[in-house]
């Protein structure tokens, strides 16, 4: 594991863990961490050795948001970096995560607000620990959605729901959350971290090209007509009906064995 102030990194079983790591703050977003989760994330991206990525927070809770307190203090001096943190922080996250060709889980433990909430969104899975709680407060600070929100939490839930929420800036719990497609999961506090790991290890160990290909037209057939999908959906499997993956997979299915993927 390596450290600094504001975020953990650690590596095991083809998993990175990006820990968000400012507990004392509910770890919400200075340009510091904003900063440094967006070259971690990057940095996972470009490492051939991590297959799968668990985004989590430290404390109690999983993210905040933006620090009010460090964008107050910059738009009283007249600072322009928070009038200019959307276009050279919170997009890039954003795109980042959906970007990813490697799965990312979202472990959400305790409070995720505003902008980490949407990175949640953001992930391709959600495990939720019992006390956590989900909160859109864009509207309660007089400003829209940002980090993708609009774009993510609409494809979740659909888009009178994600309007509610929106609006009304109002408090979903865990129940909630699984209730309404949210999050795929609850478990209790204490075992989200192994739940998530065992989740992200299993999907580490699997063909993790065919991974990047699912993503990728999932996006593309989000916003696409369906002829648009099917092509997407042929071009995917051209390629992938040629990976060393897809033929150990047909080989040990025949052979009546588990297949070992290798990501190729």
């Amino acid at each position: 594991m390596t450290t600094s102030d504001v975020l953990l990194t650690a590596d095991a079983d083809g998993v990175r863990t990006l820990t968000l790591n400012r507990p004392q703050a509910y770890n919400s977003l200075t340009v510091e961490l904003k900063e440094r989760l967006l070259a971690e994330l990057q940095a996972a991206a470009d490492d051939a050795d991590v297959r799968a990525v668990v985004l989590t927070g430290s404390g109690k809770a999983f993210c905040a948001g933006q620090d009010l307190k460090e964008h107050v203090g910059l738009l009283q001096s007249g600072d322009p970096a928070p009038l200019n943190t959307v276009r050279h922080h919170y997009n890039p996250i954003a795109r980042a995560i959906v970007g990813m060709s490697k799965p990312v889980i979202a472990a959400v433990n305790g409070t995720a607000a505003g902008a980490g909430a949407a990175f949640a969104y953001a992930s391709d899975l959600r495990i939720a620990a019992e006390s956590s709680s989900f909160l859109m407060a864009f509207a309660n600070v007089g400003l829209g959605p940002d980090s993708g929100a609009s774009w993510t939490l609409q494809r979740l839930i659909g888009y009178g729901r994600a309007a509610e929420l929106m609006l009304l800036a109002r408090t979903v719990d865990s129940a909630e959350a699984l209730r309404i497609g949210l999050v795929g999961e609850v478990v209790p506090d204490e075992d989200l971290a192994a739940r998530a790991h065992a989740i992200a290890a299993k999907l580490a160990a699997g063909p993790t090209v065919a991974y990047t290909k699912i993503k990728q037209v999932l996006n593309v057939s989000a916003q696409s007509s369906l002829e648009e999908a099917l092509e997407a959906e042929n071009a995917a499997q051209t390629i992938l009906g040629k990976t060393a993956d897809h033929a150990e997979a047909v080989e040990a299915f025949v052979t009546k064995r588990k297949p070992a993927f290798r990501g190729e």
